[in-house]
């Protein structure tokens, strides 16, 4: 407490005033009213100095506890029930040290999220290029059959194409996730929006004979951003064509409603099974029933696309029985 410059000045103005004070008294009342001034007047003075001296323990200890804080420990609880400034302090403390214990937590939790997420992309990206390597190894053989050279020549483009696709798909959800991306809220039609997602996937659809049926209203629109929108639906209809077999159905509808404009994909494939419907919009998730080349990120994109426009996306399925995925955008968030 002594230590600050203002507190001794304080205290020296009022040994001043009492000194003055007391020869005041002596001079023009007694010797006795001089005394009891004295008095008085350092009772008073020591009374201040005991209570600056609890408040300033009482400020010392908020510092050690911002220091705890700062190290790193949130465990520490200065509340109390008392009125007055300092409690106040306390509470607001206290309030400041929970928030950054969340965000403390938070970040632990996204750190984890971030060494998982690496991992599982080493591992996508370990099994194409150990591919390639070895292919490599056996083109550069000057007496390898030229067939095999144009064989393994073209598989080396497809792992190129997979690896590309797949840090594509990872940029673009990591885009997302940081919410880096700005969504435009633009009138579009459920059915343009349809087609544009349908054009990359019809080679795969004639090739295995597939039928697809698009139905709605042509007079429906809705709010949210056509480019990003198709990219979810295409995520959405490639998983429909991969699990639904030769001369399957596919078929899209849409609707609307006061709170929601309904988008409909249903397909008669092989179905998801039931524990894996909680899990197939989980980054890197891989049910019973997935394709061999698979890495599980496709339909993680197209639910984070959707709910990142105030959407969601319902699934319904049975083993056998095909799949139906219900995409709806709410027209104000509930």
């Amino acid at each position: 407490m002594w230590r600050n410059r203002e507190i001794r000045l304080f205290v020296l103005i009022l040994s001043g005033i009492i000194v003055l004070a007391t020869g005041l008294a002596a001079f023009t009342l007694s010797f006795y009213a001089a005394l009891f001034t004295f008095i008085t007047s350092l009772l008073l003075v020591s009374c201040f100095v005991l209570f600056t001296r609890w408040r300033y323990r009482e400020i010392e200890q908020l510092s050690g506890y911002l220091r705890q804080v700062s190290s790193g420990d949130y465990t520490l609880d200065v509340r109390n029930n008392h009125e007055g400034e300092l409690s106040i302090l306390k509470n607001d403390i206290y309030k400041v040290t929970m928030m950054l214990s969340e965000q403390h937590a938070l970040l632990q939790e996204d750190k984890i999220k971030l060494t998982n997420a690496i991992s599982d992309i080493s591992h996508q990206l370990k099994t194409p290029l150990t591919s390639m390597l070895v292919m490599v190894d056996l083109v550069s053989d000057p007496k390898l059959d030229e067939r095999k050279r144009v064989e393994f020549t073209t598989n080396i483009r497809v792992q190129l194409e997979r690896i590309e696709w797949l840090v594509s798909s990872l940029l673009k959800l990591s885009k997302i996730d940081a919410g880096t991306i700005a969504f435009k809220k633009e009138s579009i039609s459920p059915r343009q929006v349809i087609q544009k997602a349908i054009e990359p996937i019809l080679i795969p659809v004639d090739i295995k004979q597939q039928n697809l049926s698009i139905t709605g209203d042509d007079t429906i629109t809705f709010d949210g951003d056509f480019n990003w929108t198709s990219e979810a639906l295409l995520n959405i209809l490639k998983n429909c064509v991969e699990h639904t077999g030769e001369g399957g159905t596919i078929s899209l509808s849409y609707t609307d409603n006061p709170l929601y404009t309904e988008i409909t994909i249903a397909d008669n494939g092989i179905g998801i099974p039931k524990e894996d419907l909680p899990y197939i919009f989980k980054r890197f998730y891989r049910g019973k029933n997935a394709c061999d080349d698979s890495v599980g990120i496709g339909l993680a994109m197209a639910y984070s696309i959707v709910t990142s426009q105030n959407g969601d996306i319902e699934v319904i399925s049975e083993k056998g029985a095909g799949t139906e995925f219900r995409i709806k955008f709410y027209k104000q968030v509930v």
